[in-house]
């Protein structure tokens, strides 16, 4: 069995592992909450630990705590965030209590812990480490802080990265012209670039719907304490902890403008988790286009072939399927269900908190860190990679009815409808049925039903 020692807290002694940094309270949270094993992001802990760090530096400044203990603080801080066995420290599970105080006084006790080692007086969870906070206000401002820095370090540029290959990759095959697809039939042709920059175009528009979020992300609950007064906060406190935290993380922090709405609401990262939802619905959209034009090699539609990245099958030589697709289209459903759990926990906050908060944090942010890795991998292992079958695209142009549609300008809709059902059920080539039944020659004809002509659109 682990040694253990004995820590107090208000409600009495407890048993806690001997090389435990926490205290009783985080003891307590680990045996109260055997839930699910889940623990609460990294991004989150670090930024926990980053808004532990800014509040001792004004709690220092605004002569709250002594200038030892709050320099001792800030070297617990800086210690954790260099440990790559940071997260052995916060074991608490997501399903905890509501406002995430086991989290909170989980950080504290460790810092407490480590400063108290670091400068040799007794420093208190409570009264130095958490002070002028409360779980209340420093939960939802770390639920902000690790979505801004999540969004800005990881999702951001992942999304940016998929738009450049996507756009890259479509001047590289702009000369292909494919069928295109409309209710999953054959329609009017298309080029291959065209697929492709409507991709780029979809994140592009996620790309912004998201970064015009940046600025409500960026306004925080700190200051208001436990329901919203700012009791037992300095009046400067949330001032100095905004101008603080951006100097260490390079993104502009602001005080909500109603401590209220940010303690007793979550509606912020449920607004950021619909757009994350938008994002993997447009992932899932491109993983499903591509899924579609690799299907076969000989009973689908072959008109590309993905990068074979592993054998598809246990049973069946030779297999290979569209792996990568098929993990982004899963994380597109997995961002879904997160948001439709931030939807409810939203509908959570009962007059001055939401009690949903850990698993608003577990889910806003798993939901951009799955978007992130998957944006990469489907830019370079799908779209920068995939080879396209230049005769397969051809011979399916060529047996394509449905480029009559250019003719009804001229011959008008019945009449090309009539060309169009014949050629389908002879199985021939559209130009040889139009030759027949119109009176328009071969020539024209060519030109008229030319698919590269019809990529361009008009008359």
């Amino acid at each position: 069995m682990t040694n253990t020692r004995i820590e107090r807290d208000s409600m009495g002694d407890l048993d806690v592992a001997e090389d435990a940094l926490y205290a009783a309270q985080t003891q307590r949270a680990i045996n109260n909450f055997p839930v699910s094993g889940l623990r609460l992001p990294e991004k989150f802990i670090r930024s926990l630990l980053l808004i532990k760090s800014a509040a001792a530096d004004v709690n220092v400044e605004l002569e709250q705590i002594p200038e030892s203990i709050g320099v001792a603080i800030k070297l617990a801080v800086k210690k954790l965030l260099d440990d790559p066995a940071l997260m052995s420290h916060f074991p608490v599970d997501v399903f905890q209590t509501g406002s995430g105080t086991s989290s909170n006084m989980n950080a504290n006790e460790v810092l407490a812990t480590l400063a108290s080692n670091i400068s040799g007086e007794k420093v208190g969870a409570n009264d130095h480490i958490n002070c002028g906070q409360s779980s209340n206000d420093i939960i939802p401002t770390t639920i902000h802080v690790s979505a801004a820095l999540a969004l800005q370090e990881d999702l951001l540029p992942a999304l940016h990265h998929l738009v450049t290959i996507t756009r890259k990759k479509a001047v590289s095959v702009d000369h292909y012209i494919k069928t295109g697809r409309t209710h999953l039939m054959d329609a009017m042709p298309v080029r291959l670039s065209q697929s492709l920059n409507g991709w780029a175009d979809q994140i592009e528009q996620n790309i912004q719907r998201l970064a015009a979020m940046q600025p409500d992300l960026q306004s925080l609950a700190q200051g208001g304490t436990a329901v919203g007064t700012g009791i037992n906060a300095h009046p400067d406190f949330a001032t100095k902890f905004n101008r603080t935290l951006s100097s260490l993380t390079d993104l502009q922090f602001t005080p909500a403008e109603n401590f209220f709405t940010h303690i007793g609401s979550q509606d912020i990262a449920v607004a950021l988790s619909g757009q994350l939802k938008a994002t993997a619905v447009s992932i899932i959209k491109i993983a499903n286009d591509l899924r579609w034009m690799n299907s076969g090699p000989l009973a689908g539609l072959g008109e590309i072939e993905l990068e074979a990245l592993q054998p598809g099958s246990s049973i069946m030589p030779g297999k290979v399927n569209p792996v990568i697709p098929e993990a982004a289209a899963m994380v597109g459903a997995q961002v879904i269900g997160n948001d439709a759990a931030i939807t409810v926990a939203g509908q959570s906050g009962n007059f001055e908190l939401n009690v949903m908060l850990p698993l608003v944090a577990h889910n806003l942010l798993s939901s951009i860190e799955i978007l992130a890795n998957v944006s990469v991998l489907l830019a370079d292992k799908a779209i920068a990679s995939f080879n396209v079958n230049e005769a397969k695209l051809a011979d399916a142009l060529t047996r394509n009815p449905i480029l009559v549609t250019a003719l009804n300008p001229i011959i008008g809709y019945e009449k090309a409808a009539k060309i169009a059902k014949q050629a389908y059920a002879e199985g021939r080539p559209i130009i040889d049925v139009a030759e027949e039944n119109t009176d328009i020659g071969r020539d024209e004809l060519t030109r008229l039903l030319n698919p590269e002509k019809l990529t361009l659109g008009g008359v």
